[in-house]
């Protein structure tokens, strides 16, 4: 059974993407640490980061750096965060998270944003992205 993850590629669950190359697929996470938070996925559905074959990680990995470039050109803040946790959809993901302190690293604070805020965040970081 297709994941989540897989159905916001294949846009059977809207998203708003940031990015997209033929492997790989960048979207705002809908539950934000904070304004920015971008989820990278490999287009191929595997569960574990490590699991990927060594190709599709390094792609997933220089992809991810393009995406936090675009989210670093686009959102104040002291840095972009990485994570790889990967317990919430058996579907290997990099979160990116624009960091202004430790707090937004850690899960437990959410960002509250409107749809049209969603649509001009991605847009925006969108346009930053090469």
């Amino acid at each position: 059974m297709a994941t989540v993850f897989t159905k916001i590629i294949e846009g059977e669950i809207p998203s708003y993407k940031v990015a997209e190359t033929d492997a790989f697929f960048a979207f705002l996470d809908i539950n934000p640490n904070t304004k920015g938070h971008t989820l990278c996925i490999p287009k191929k559905e595997v569960n574990k980061i490590f699991d990927l074959d060594e190709e599709t990680y390094l792609g997933l990995m220089a992809f991810s750096r393009r995406v936090a470039i675009a989210i670093e050109k686009s959102i104040a803040c002291e840095r972009v965060g990485m994570s790889v946790i990967g317990l919430e959809v058996p579907h290997v993901h990099v979160h990116l998270i624009p960091l202004h302190n430790m707090e937004n690293a850690r899960f437990t604070t959410k960002q509250k944003m409107t749809p049209e805020e969603f649509e001009a965040t991605a847009k925006l970081i969108a346009s930053h992205f090469e």
